[in-house]
Formats: C-alpha cells, sequence, structure tokens
C-alpha cells in the first residue's frame, strides 16, 4: 500500500533477561491511518461509576514487588511461555473449508425439501466475472455518462474490497462496521486511500457509531449508506473507489451521490443488458467452476427421494445452459418445480404477482396457474402462492442462497424456513485461520489483552511506560492479524474482538453455512448439525482456553483488592 511504513518490533531496555523472543513479525502499517484512537478522559482510580470521596475498604496486597517494572515483564514473559505450550501440536490442521458450519441445530433427516438460488450457489463464477463486469461498467461510466477519460487507467483490482462493507453515499466513504454500528478504525476509505482515524471521528461528531436511523435498512439499501452483501458488489465497490480516487486525485469537484448513482446504474447496466450472461455462456469452463459437484449433490438428494425445487432471478436460458453444462441436457428431471426471474426479495414478499408459464422456447404463456408442475418453468410469481400451490412449509425446507437478505432472510423470518448460506470467501478465510502464524498471533493477542485488563491496576509512572509498550504492541498485532485476510479491510467475519456487520447477519439469517454446496457430500442426509456452544461474557471463566490464555474475566483478588 502506497504510504506505509514497516514498524520494528517493540523491545524494551527495561525488560528482565532471559524473556521469550517475541514470535510476531514486524506489522506494516499507513502513515495515514496510524494514528491512535482517542481514548476519551481517564477515570480515576478506583471502580468505575463509584464517585469520588466514596469511603472504600483498605486492603493491603503483598503480590507486588517494589519493583513493579520487573513484576509487570515477569508476568508478560511467563504469559508468552505458556501461549506457546496452550497451542496443542496440530491444531492449525483442524480446520477444513469443507465444513458446513451450524449457527442453529439443523437434523437433515427432518429435511423432505431442498430449495435453491443458481447464483452463486449452483453455480460458482471465477473471479474472471468480476473483472469483466468491472471493465464493461466503466467503459458505460466513460461512454454513456460522460465521466473523463482518464477514469479508464484504473484497472481492476481482485483483493481491494471485501463483501459486506458499507458505502456512505453522502461523504463517499467505503467502510467496514462491526455487529454493534461501529465503525473499525483503519478501514475507511475515500477513493483508494484510506481516512485517518481522526478524519472519522470529525466526519461522524465524534464518534465511530453510525446510528441505526442512518445505516442501512432490512436489505441493506438505506438512504445514507448502503450494505454491499452481493458477491456482484465486489466490482461495484471497487469501480467506486476508482472513480471517487480520480476526481479526488485529479482535483475535480463532484457530488458523491451523483456518482454514487452513475456507478450503480452503469453496474445495472452490465446486468439489464445481458453481458454478463452472454460471457457466461460463451465460455462455461472458464466461468463456472465444481459443476461436477453440483452435480453429485443433486444426485444424491434425488436418489433418496427428497424433492427439489429452484427460485432465481436469472433468466431460464442463462439457468439452462448452466445446468445443462454441469449435470446434463436432463436436467429438469432433478427439480419438482422450477421458477426463473423470480425477483428476489420481492419474491418473498409480493403476494399478488402471479406465476406464469414458459413454453419450450422460452416464450411466456398466458393460462391462470393452478399447479406448479414438475417438467415445467414457471416465471415471477410470489412465495405466497408458492406455498399454497406447492404446500411446502416451515422446517422441512432447507433453502440455499448466497444472498442472506435477497435469499434467506424472509424465509427464516417470516416462514420459518431452514437456511443455508453459501459463502465461498470462507475457503480463503479458513487457509488463512488454518496457518501457524495467525494461530500464534491471535492466541498471543489475547492473552496480551487479558494480561492488560487483569494488570492495568498497576498506574505507577513506571508501569504506565509499561503499558504503553503493551499497547503498542497490541496495536501492531490487532494490524498484522487483519492484514493477513485483507490489506484494507480485513476478514469478512471479524473486526478484532467483535464479529461484523456481515457476521452478525450470517448468524441470524442462516441455520448453518458453508463455502459451496459440495460441503454437503461430507454428510449422510440424516447427519444432525449441532452449533458450537461458544461462551458468553459471564461464562468465559468456565472455558479452559480463556483459563490458559490469560483471558479470564475474573480478576486475581489481590491485584484488584482495593476496588472491593
Amino acid at each position: 500500500m502506497a504510504g506505509c511504513k514497516e514498524k520494528t518490533k517493540i523491545g524494551s531496555s527495561d525488560r528482565p533477561s532471559g524473556e521469550v523472543p517475541s514470535f510476531t513479525e514486524p506489522a506494516h502499517r499507513c502513515t495515514t491511518g496510524d494514528k491512535k484512537r482517542p481514548t476519551g478522559p481517564k477515570e480515576p482510580v478506583g471502580a468505575p461509576g463509584v464517585a469520588t470521596g466514596v469511603k472504600r475498604r483498605s486492603h493491603t496486597s503483598t503480590a507486588v514487588p517494589a519493583n513493579s517494572t520487573s513484576y509487570l515483564w515477569a508476568r508478560y514473559n511467563e504469559t508468552k511461555r505458556l501461549v506457546h505450550d496452550v497451542i496443542p501440536p496440530g491444531a492449525c490442521n483442524l480446520l477444513n473449508s469443507s465444513t458446513v458450519y451450524a449457527n442453529n441445530e439443523v437434523n437433515l433427516a427432518e429435511v423432505d425439501i431442498y430449495g435453491f438460488d443458481y447464483d452463486y450457489t449452483l453455480a460458482l463464477y471465477s473471479n474472471a466475472l468480476h473483472s469483466m463486469i468491472y471493465n464493461t461498467a466503466r467503459d458505460f461510466l466513460i461512454e454513456h455518462f460522460k465521466y473523463p477519460e482518464g477514469i479508464r487507467k484504473y484497472d481492476y483490482i481482485p483483493n481491494f474490497a471485501v463483501r459486506g462493507l458499507h458505502y456512505d453515499i453522502q461523504k463517499g466513504l467505503l467502510m467496514k462496521i462491526d455487529a454493534f454500528h461501529y465503525i473499525e478504525p483503519g478501514t475507511v476509505y475515500r477513493g483508494m486511500s484510506p481516512v485517518p482515524d481522526e478524519e472519522v471521528l470529525q466526519l461522524y461528531g465524534g464518534t465511530y457509531h453510525v446510528p441505526l436511523q442512518q445505516d442501512s435498512g432490512f436489505y441493506g439499501k438505506g438512504p445514507k449508506v448502503k450494505q454491499f452483501m452481493d458477491i456482484f458488489s465486489i466490482p461495484e465497490m471497487t469501480l467506486l473507489a476508482a472513480t471517487n480516487d480520480f476526481f479526488i486525485t485529479s482535483g475535480i469537484e463532484y457530488d458523491p451521490v451523483h456518482l454514487f448513482k452513475d456507478v450503480s446504474e452503469a453496474i445495472g447496466m452490465v446486468h439489464l443488458k445481458g453481458y454478463m450472461y452472454k460471457w457466461v455462456m460463451k465460455d462455461l469452463d472458464k466461468f463456472i467452476q465444481r459443476g461436477e459437484e453440483t452435480a453429485a449433490v443433486l444426485h444424491r438428494l434425488v436418489s433418496q427421494g427428497k424433492k427439489l425445487f429452484l427460485i432465481t432471478n436469472s433468466p431460464f436460458s442463462f439457468v439452462d445452459k448452466g445446468m445443462t453444462h454441469m449435470v446434463g441436457k436432463e436436467w429438469r428431471d432433478f427439480f419438482d418445480v422450477v421458477i426463473v426471474q423470480a425477483d428476489k426479495p420481492h419474491f418473498f414478499t409480493d403476494c399478488i404477482k402471479p406465476f406464469r408459464r414458459l413454453d419450450g422456447n422460452g416464450d411466456l404463456r398466458w393460462e391462470k396457474i393452478n399447479s406448479l408442475d414438475k417438467g415445467q418453468i414457471y416465471k415471477q410469481g410470489n412465495l405466497f402462492d408458492f406455498l399454497r400451490l406447492s404446500g411446502w412449509r416451515g422446517s422441512r425446507v432447507l433453502y440455499f442462497g448466497d444472498h442472506l437478505y435477497s435469499d434467506l432472510a424472509d424465509l427464516m423470518l417470516r416462514h420459518g424456513w431452514r437456511t443455508a448460506a453459501i459463502v465461498p470467501e470462507l475457503e480463503q478465510e479458513t487457509k488463512v485461520v488454518s496457518t501457524k502464524r495467525y494461530a500464534l498471533s491471535l492466541t498471543w493477542l489475547q492473552a496480551l489483552t487479558g494480561l492488560m485488563e487483569r494488570l492495568q491496576t498497576h498506574r505507577d509512572p513506571a508501569s504506565k511506560v509499561v503499558f504503553e509498550e503493551w499497547h503498542n504492541e497490541r496495536e501492531e498485532l490487532m494490524v498484522m492479524t487483519k492484514n493477513l485476510f485483507n490489506p484494507q479491510f480485513g476478514s469478512l467475519f471479524r473486526t478484532c474482538h467483535n464479529p461484523t456487520y456481515f457476521s452478525r447477519r450470517l448468524c441470524r439469517f442462516s441455520d448453518v453455512y458453508m463455502a459451496s454446496l459440495s460441503c454437503l457430500l461430507n454428510y449422510d442426509l440424516s447427519y444432525t448439525f449441532y452449533p458450537r456452544r461458544t461462551p458468553l461474557q459471564h461464562e468465559a471463566p468456565l472455558w479452559m482456553d480463556q483459563l490458559c490464555t490469560g483471558c479470564m474475566k475474573t480478576p486475581f483478588l489481590e491485584e484488584m483488592s482495593h476496588i472491593r
């Protein structure tokens, strides 16, 4: 990244000899976004919320020696040694990107009907498609919207953006927001450049919090802020950043709202004019991945008596070509109902739009639809008629899709279907999490955080120097672990400790999630997926890994005795 400098590993001449060498590598940080997050006024020593002057019990602690610096560094080194010991051999090989992960308990023996979206569910696409979408939309901006020719110099950057980011339409900022509506410092971009944390605070009234009324609505589309949840939106985010960057670096005044609308329309034209469909149909081998695995899943489900249906926004000719490529000419025999151009998410909420049948040539028929028959192709329609005509309801149905809002949210919240999210990014994310470098860095980050939490009662000048050094090391660890996923925005699923806004929605709207449909092949159809019981904050001391890594929430009584 431009403007980045390498920070050297933190060290202290006051550390006692014989300390454990640091295993973290130097972290790369941007000078433009390297400012410390304001901490606000410090609380007086004592229990938070207790008024000064209130008489407290007096305790004498014998745990801290006279030299607090030596004591703190001894505890630091002891904890670091423990971190190395607590990670068992082979722990980094336990994660498998072919796993199905459960947010809720699902027993496949109780599922009789399997439903599917098409794009990025039955059909997974190569990244080459993103580059073509970007280039074509960029050309539309120049030729149709009369944007400057200089924008053409911006080529597509495959790893610039990640899914789930928010875009402030009026400010022209792309950012990552956590599950609590807070912006993650260091992940706000204006164009291709990071915005310093101090400027972010000024832009949002002295806080990193984005109020609910300004945030994106239920389907990710707010009047001021939009969330990009679709995999197809990655080229759109990159084009927004590139176009903003051109005007900023060229010193040309522009309206960010107009720019957002124009870029959105240019991206829309790629889909509406059918360019994407033509590219894929012209070279199926280049763009469609893992087709044989999709065929294997469908064969297996049908062979065990399961009913299948397809609901997609894509046109029939496109779906037919892709399914024929993956499954064969008789692909329609696998499905009991096929619905194309469904107009999701409106399909799930509109109770007026009727179904129409397509003939063998793909032309619309005029007759009223009184049943949904196998072998026929239907267009439009709505979920309420679908439920009435099929009788498929509740947890007997498991529907697979990639878009958390358009595919899954209404089905889970309104209709009680089981839902499965396809998250292709899981494959790369689990590769990163499975590395020893990440495991050591993350475990030490957690341990160091716990150490700082427990020992923060030492507030003499010498201890404050040690804590400043620990704080800097923690900041570098956070940046390094973020950069292992994506240098600009980090992991799709986490900020530092908190889940991302995307991750929160994933847990809310999907019973299970997986990298691709092929993950089902690793389980029999009577398998029960059980969610892992992860500790709530007040339960953390009951988990041994929390005890071992120094993140124990119960403080050492002698160290915290003065607040009792």
